[in-house]
């Protein structure tokens, strides 16, 4: 069943064929590829093809990210294949997998990192804003592939209402053994957002070609 249509995705940023990366936002619970376009702003990402998919009704998944998976479906696996429907096409038109970028916030956040965990690859970068690797438990045999180096960002605050720091622990150690360059920043009591330290540190991720 196919939840989310890859019809509604926006793009945005240098043309697809001039560019030489590019980059996948992953929105929010509640929000929409326009809303997570300024954060394609505040990267910098002037040499980049930004590619925003929209969830259907504002959300990729109804539950949260740490019930059981199959609460979340037919909708987790719907979003899982939208992506990969972009990868593919990208791929497809000339794109190498180190050309390629993610970047998600809160659910789109979670999003990202069950996609890139379950077809590890060598991509450009990863940048991972409040989220984890989806499930109540987390199965460490779902998660194929290496990373071959690629650098991935993981921040969040400590508590956050939504996200645990044990989970967010977990889900760089499961991409280290997947054989990435995995950075971890947990900051106590920023509530629920980005904030300029992490954009800085994806930034220099970015300018390491």
């Amino acid at each position: 069943m196919s939840v989310h249509k890859i019809e509604n995705t926006v793009y945005a940023g240098t043309s697809r064929a001039a560019a030489q990366r590019v980059m996948i936002l992953l929105h929010g619970r509640g929000a929409s590829a326009q809303s997570i376009l300024p954060l394609a702003d505040a990267l910098d990402l002037k040499d980049f093809a930004i590619i925003a998919p929209n969830a259907t009704d504002g959300t990729w998944y109804p539950y949260s990210f740490m019930a059981p998976t199959a609460q979340n479906e037919p909708y987790l696996s719907s979003a899982l294949d939208l992506v990969k429907a972009i990868c593919d096409q990208l791929l497809s038109s000339g794109f190498s997998t180190r050309q390629l970028y993610f970047a998600g916030f809160s659910q789109g956040a979670c999003l990202t990192a069950e996609f890139i965990g379950r077809h590890a690859a060598a991509y450009g970068g990863a940048f991972i804003f409040t989220g984890g690797l989806i499930g109540e438990h987390l199965e460490p045999t779902r998660y194929q592939g290496n990373f071959e180096g690629t650098p991935i960002f993981l921040g969040s605050a400590d508590p956050d209402f939504h996200v645990p720091v044990e989970r967010v622990y977990a889900t760089g150690n499961i991409f280290r053994d997947l054989g990435a360059t995995v950075t971890e920043k947990i900051y106590p009591g920023i509530g629920h957002t980005i904030i300029d330290d992490e954009i800085e540190i994806a930034q220099r991720i970015l300018a390491v070609e």
